[in-house]
């Protein structure tokens, strides 16, 4: 699909992603701090792209990908609804500050409005001030604070 709404971008392209993606989302999310390698990527890939709660989209640029929105709709014991979440949106440094994102997070949007979700949240770090702007420019409202344990011990 194209998204003519990129400053400077009118060859920018926005689709689903494939597994042949694993590489370049695998260095976007390295950028982001969260180091991944192809074959990790490709392990998460493989049943993200199968679950229909899952979408993945991709930015594409002079033939780059150079972005990548995910998204995952749930149930939840708080409303009558599904719900959804940014899981991830990052594009890559070179290319930055062109409206990828804000597009990125538009056709995101869009796939869960065509499900029929009306809320949709994300996290994002508190030291990454210039997410939270971007996400307040696009309507995203601050509501409350994420806690984060990690668990010792794998299950038997």
């Amino acid at each position: 699909m194209q998204k003519p709404g990129a400053k400077g971008l009118a060859d920018l392209k926005i689709r689903v992603a494939e597994m042949g993606d694993a590489g370049a989302i695998a260095g976007l999310m390295s950028e982001l701090g969260y180091e991944t390698r192809v074959a990790e990527m490709e392990m998460r890939l493989e049943p993200i792209l199968k679950d229909s709660a899952y979408q993945t989209l991709v930015a594409i640029s002079q033939g780059r990908l150079c972005g990548v929105v995910a998204t995952v709709c749930h149930l939840s014991h708080e409303h009558n609804d599904v719900g959804a979440r940014i899981i991830a949106l990052v594009v890559s440094k070179e290319m930055r500050g062109r409206g990828i994102g804000g597009e990125l997070v538009r056709a995101a949007e869009e796939g869960l409005i065509a499900k029929n979700i009306t809320r949709v949240a994300l996290n994002t770090r508190f030291e990454r001030k210039d997410a939270h702007e971007f996400y307040e420019g696009l309507g995203y409202v601050k509501n409350g604070f994420r806690f984060v344990k990690t668990l010792g011990g794998l299950a038997d």
